[in-house]
C-alpha cells in the first residue's frame, strides 16, 4: 500500500537500485541446499533440471557432482558426446549400479550441420522406456544436444512449438542454435510410441 501512495505522489516513476553485497552465484556454484546422510552438501552439475517425472538433464557432470547424483538413485545416463566418457566416471557408474547408454553426436557450431535423426530416436527409446528411469541425459554443457533430444521428447508429449523453443532457449541462452530449433520443428514424432 505505501509503495502504490508513493508511485501516485511521484507520478509512477519509481526507480529503486539494488546493491549485491557479494556477486551473484551461478547454479553450478549454489548448493541445493539438500545434504546427505554424511552431513555432505550436494551440488547439482550446470544446467541441472528435472525434464519428467524420472528424467532430468544436465552438463557433464564431475566428481564434486557425484553425492548429488547418487541422491537421485539413478538407474541409467543417456551420453550424447562422442568422447569416451572418463574412468572416474565409469567408477562412479559401476559402484552405483547405473547402466551409461552413449550415443556420440559430434557437437558442432555450423548452421549447416545435420544432427542425426536416427541417433536421436534410438536415444528417445532409451528415454521412454521407463525400465531405465531415474534417469539423466547430459552432454558437455547440457544446452545443444541435450537441447535438442529433450525438444523431440517435449513434441512427443505434443508440447506447442513456441514451448519447446522458450525451454531450449532457456538452457541454451545466447548460444541457440537456429539449425537446433528447425531439427526440432521438423522431427517426426508419430514414429516413436510415448508409452509411460
Amino acid at each position: 500500500m505505501k509503495l502504490d501512495q508513493e508511485l501516485k505522489q511521484e507520478g509512477g516513476n519509481v526507480c529503486r537500485t539494488i546493491k549485491f553485497v557479494e556477486p551473484l552465484r551461478t547454479l553450478s556454484t549454489m548448493a541445493t541446499g539438500k545434504v546427505d546422510a554424511t552431513g555432505e552438501v550436494l551440488y547439482p552439475p550446470l544446467n541441472f533440471s528435472m525434464v519428467d517425472y524420472g528424467i532430468y538433464r544436465s552438463s557433464f557432470p564431475d566428481s564434486a557432482n557425484f553425492s548429488f547424483l547418487k541422491s537421485l538413485d539413478l538407474r541409467s545416463i543417456v551420453y550424447l558426446c562422442p568422447e569416451a566418457y572418463p574412468e572416474h566416471n565409469l567408477e562412479f557408474l559401476k559402484s552405483n549400479r547405473i547402466q551409461l547408454f552413449h550415443f556420440g553426436i559430434e557437437g558442432t557450431k555450423e548452421s549447416f550441420y545435420d544432427i542425426p535423426e536416427d541417433t536421436i530416436r534410438e536415444a528417445l527409446k532409451v528415454v521412454l522406456d521407463v525400465r531405465n528411469h531415474p534417469l539423466l541425459i547430459h552432454c558437455k554443457r547440457g544446452k545443444h544436444r541435450t537441447g535438442c533430444l529433450v525438444g523431440c521428447l517435449r513434441k512427443m508429449q505434443k508440447w506447442s512449438l513456441l514451448s519447446i523453443f522458450d525451454e531450449y532457449r532457456r538452457f541454451a541462452a545466447a548460444k541457440a542454435r537456429v539449425s537446433d530449433q528447425k531439427f526440432m520443428e521438423l522431427f517426426d514424432a508419430s514414429s516413436l510410441n510415448l508409452k509411460r
